[in-house]
């Protein structure tokens, strides 16, 4: 598959999953009465990725994701070569994202940016108040969960056509730890979109977003490797005999 289309599918997929995931938090999370709230917002961003896989996962992976990109490569299932163009379109993607959704937002009466607009945060902008570090760690260690899943479940030897349910799964349940901390990014291009709209704070602390969820992923292909790789068996060749061994 030539890489611009493969390019277009990685911006398509992660308009849907920024579009879709914060699109929930900003719109659907505390609307009157019938919100859908932490469980509902944690739903949808995995079911983007699982929509998302099926529709375009024959096209171009469907990583929508920097730090996904960069786990499969470290497990030496991508080209290094390609991750800063997948990485430009997937950023791509969800600042388009970012812009459509806030046109819709902003259309009500009394929207602020101040609420945050689903912008991941530490310290005071974290939704449970956690610290620099609590937010570091949690990042590190639910980006690493999410990679080992992605290369357990696309290994060969794992069982076909599942894996877009084991990642999309996956994905919800790291949102129903991770929102509490962060609002959960576990991917810098998720994380950028909204932080260029809010601005201020949500810039400033973007570096968390990139540093930790691409060290997660690195260690995770690192660790899958060292897990999963199949090293090949060493024959022995048969001794030969003295009588054989000796010239005729």
């Amino acid at each position: 598959m030539p890489l611009s289309k493969r390019l277009t599918a990685e911006f398509i997929g992660t308009f849907w999953l920024v579009f879709g995931g914060c699109g929930s938090a900003v719109l659907a999370a505390a609307f009157p009465q019938v919100g859908i709230g932490l469980l509902g917002v944690a739903l949808a961003f995995g079911l983007t990725v699982l929509t998302m896989a099926y529709a375009i996962g024959h096209i171009s992976g469907c990583h929508l994701n920097p730090a996904v990109t960069v786990g499969l490569a470290t497990g030496r299932r991508f080209p290094w070569n390609e991750v800063i163009p997948y990485a430009i379109a997937q950023v791509i993607g969800a600042v388009v994202a970012s812009t459509v959704l806030y046109l819709i937002a902003s259309g009500k009466t009394g929207f602020s940016l101040s609420g945050g607009f689903a912008a991941n945060g530490y310290g005071a902008h974290s939704p449970g108040g956690y610290t620099l570090l609590a937010a570091l760690v949690a990042e590190v260690v639910l980006t690493f969960m999410f990679l080992m899943i992605i290369l357990g479940a696309t290994d060969k030897r794992a069982p076909v056509g599942f894996a877009p349910i084991a990642i999309g799964l996956g994905l919800t349940l790291i949102h129903l730890i991770g929102i509490p901390v962060t609002n959960l990014s576990v991917n810098p291009a998720r994380s950028t979109g909204p932080a260029l709209f809010v601005g201020g704070w949500a810039v400033a602390q973007l570096w968390l977003f990139w540093f930790a969820p691409l060290a997660g992923a690195w260690l995770a292909g690192l660790a899958y490797r060292a897990l999963a790789e199949e090293k090949p068996a060493v024959h022995m060749a048969p001794a030969r005999s003295a009588s054989a061994a000796s010239p005729a």
